[in-house]
């Protein structure tokens, strides 16, 4: 007798927007094997706002690790609401303790993550972590014993008709609506070694400059809104500045809008993947073999086989050779043929 389908399903993402955006195909599958249930997303206050709009998300969750629901007498007052809930299943795709203990003090019957979480012990079923795949298609294996052939799924992100709105504006106002070409430069990254270098922006900006068809917007968060100035500053060019001024889908949406997105290896280039826009990514610190690339058909990684590549899989703060070769080598003049040749300006 085949057991009955589960009726409420929590998924766990507390990692960067990265990988909650990688997640959303998850989200999507789980849906189209479980049609009939509640699907419930945990994630942290910073990444809310991506998932909180998706249509197979019954209800988003927002567990604060670095404030409100810090230490363990707050995860176990934390996982008491979980309990509550009376999911049938848990899974967890993010691989820390604290998320493995949340769905077992939870007692939820069915918890579902990879053999490498610091919290494996904890599951009832663990799924060998597969390496050298792309990290949509990871996540997804851990559905592998309900459907064995899932079809391609991408990540996506849902901005609202209200996102839209202000983003229409902001073009408006900003009188790039008219702009044959809208471009997207993201030069900000949580980990140092993965920026490109600042120069290296303002020079492909400057180079972009003399074609008045193309329009350059620099987007990121509000940590990024000095870098922006910077590189504005510097390259003589008419770059408006963004960073900060939107949400994450507000910015998702933005995105959507420009033909191409440049970016290092960051949140806003999985943005960029999500919303169908093409994806020029620079690698420095980080390989694709991580599994973290940009996923689209046309999309593009520029990168060096320097001989200490890759340092780790998050990059750090400061190059282990001090040297910063993997980064220093990639040139603005390789950057902008590849613009050029898409554009075909």
């Amino acid at each position: 007798m085949n057991p009955s389908p589960p009726e409420k399903i929590l998924i766990i993402q507390t990692a960067f927007i990265g990988d909650v955006i990688l997640t959303t195909p998850l989200i999507e599958a789980t849906k189209m094997i479980f049609p009939n249930a509640d699907i419930h997303f945990l994630t942290i206050p910073a990444t809310a706002n991506l998932v909180e709009s998706h249509p197979n998300v019954d209800k988003c969750l927002i567990f604060d690790k670095r404030g409100r629901n810090r230490g363990m007498l707050n995860l176990f007052r934390f996982a008491q609401q979980l309990k509550a809930e009376r999911y049938d299943l848990a899974l967890i795709p993010h691989r820390s303790l604290r998320s493995a203990m949340l769905v077992f003090l939870a007692n939820v019957p069915q918890r579902i993550g990879f053999d490498r979480s610091a919290g494996s012990f904890l599951f009832t079923q663990k799924i060998k972590y597969p390496q050298h795949v792309h990290e949509v298609d990871r996540n997804l294996t851990l559905l592998q014993q309900f459907h064995k052939h899932l079809p391609k799924l991408m990540p996506r992100i849902f901005p609202t008709s209200a996102d839209a709105r202000l983003v229409e504006e902001f073009l408006n106002e900003n009188g790039l609506t008219s702009a044959k070409f809208l471009i997207a430069i993201a030069p900000g990254s949580v980990w140092a070694t993965k920026r490109w270098l600042k120069e290296g922006y303002a020079e492909l900006c400057a180079k972009l400059k003399p074609h008045r068809e193309l329009k350059i917007i620099l987007v990121g968060g509000a940590a990024d809104r000095e870098l922006c100035d910077w590189i504005r500053q510097h390259s003589g060019s008419s770059a408006i500045n963004t960073a900060g001024k939107f949400s994450l889908r507000q910015s998702a949406d933005l995105i959507r809008r420009c033909c191409l997105l440049v970016t290092n290896d960051s949140g806003p280039m999985h943005l960029g993947v999500a919303m169908k826009t093409q994806v020029i990514a620079l690698f420095g610190p980080t390989v694709r073999d991580f599994g973290f690339f940009p996923c689209g058909d046309t999309d593009i990684v520029i990168e060096k086989n320097v001989y200490c590549r890759p340092c780790s899989i998050h990059g750090g703060n400061e190059c282990p050779t001090g040297t910063f070769s993997c980064m220093t080598s990639i040139t603005a003049d390789e950057i902008y043929d590849n613009i050029i040749k898409i554009l075909a300006l």
